[in-house]
């Protein structure tokens, strides 16, 4: 929701309590310590709030912006990762490019949901570099048709990609086996082997039949500000 319509809003509750009895825009001024010519100009849409005159109206009314949002936008909005139960947790499926944006998932974006054992994910072990931590940890992606051949056979077009967003070093997880990785690029992300040379990133096909990526990274940024997550499970049906 847009200031804008925060403003509208809390206009209309005014209004509405103006309206009732329970409210004059005399003693609105007082409570606030606007001038009354400030209070009627708003009322009458002849000019907005500052964010400190918002405040001001609202504590005074004892009022929340949450009282201003429209109960259907938050619901759309609000993180639903329903409880499962104890035994499993539900992590959400999105698209590519909200696997590799968002820090928190929001209802609209959400594909798909499935479950995963919690003991199996409380098993896998974070690497963590910069400030990912109010990321939410696990989503899941689907491998298009290109990302699944170019890691072939590791993975199928379709196969769904369990990602841990909480791992974004290049450590190796286990001895002798490089990682997969969901990569940011273009917006979305990628799933390749990585390796670092200078200030590029090599992205690697599993498959040799696809090219190796030199991807440039830009100044400011790190490796970790382009890893999305560790693959740390796939699921390919058969």
């Amino acid at each position: 929701m847009k200031f804008k319509n925060l403003q509208d809003k809390l206009r209309q509750t005014l209004l509405v309590r103006i309206d009732e009895g329970e409210l004059t825009g005399m003693r609105l001024a007082e409570q606030t310590g606007f001038q009354q010519a400030h209070i009627s100009n708003f009322l009458n849409r002849k000019r907005g709030l500052s964010l400190e005159g918002m405040d001001r109206v609202l504590q005074t009314q004892r009022l929340s912006v949450l009282d201003l949002l429209d109960p259907g936008e938050i619901n759309k909005r609000a993180s639903i990762a329903p409880p499962a139960e104890s035994s499993f947790q539900n992590v959400m499926v999105v698209d590519p490019e909200v696997a590799a944006a968002e820090p928190l998932i929001i209802s609209m974006a959400v594909k798909d949901i499935l479950k995963f054992k919690s003991a199996f994910l409380r098993r896998l072990k974070p690497a963590l570099e910069g400030d990912r931590e109010h990321w939410e940890r696990f989503v899941v992606i689907r491998a298009d048709a290109r990302e699944g051949m170019s890691m072939y056979p590791r993975l199928l077009p379709g196969a769904t990609l369990l990602l841990d967003r909480h791992y974004n070093a290049l450590t190796p997880y286990r001895r002798n086996e490089p990682n997969m990785y969901a990569m940011r690029k273009d917006g979305s992300c990628v799933v390749r082997h990585v390796q670092v040379e200078g200030r590029n990133l090599i992205l690697r096909p599993h498959n040799q039949a696809y090219p190796v990526e030199i991807m440039p990274m830009e100044a400011g940024e790190s490796r970790a500000d382009y890893i999305v997550g560790r693959v740390c499970h796939v699921g390919m049906e058969t």
